[in-house]
């Protein structure tokens, strides 16, 4: 099956502690993976001041992360997920025509 290539971009927290913040990626990475997603990278772009305050903030952390996945399963859990989570502001996904 062919594999689609996925960019997802999400905004965290700016108050969220250093270990926390690592392990909210690592379990949404993990998210990803076990529903049959190949993760290519995953990092921290930059901490950014918004145009417009989001939740309360002025400010949060991006990361991006770079996705390969043969169906819909992984993208499906991980946008469920995000938004309940409360330490991710924003999130998108973006279907990259490589």
């Amino acid at each position: 099956m062919a594999q689609t290539h996925y960019e997802i971009t999400y905004i965290i927290k700016p108050d969220i502690a250093e270990e926390d913040k690592k392990a909210l990626i690592d379990r949404f990475d993990k998210v990803l993976k076990d529903n049959g997603a190949e993760v290519l990278d995953s990092k921290d772009w930059q901490k950014r001041r918004f145009a417009y305050e989001i939740g309360g903030y002025t400010e949060g952390t991006y990361h991006i992360v770079n996705v390969n996945a043969s169906d819909q399963a992984a993208i499906n859990e991980f946008d469920r997920l995000s938004k309940i989570d409360d330490s991710i502001l924003r999130h998108m996904i973006i279907n990259r025509e490589d």
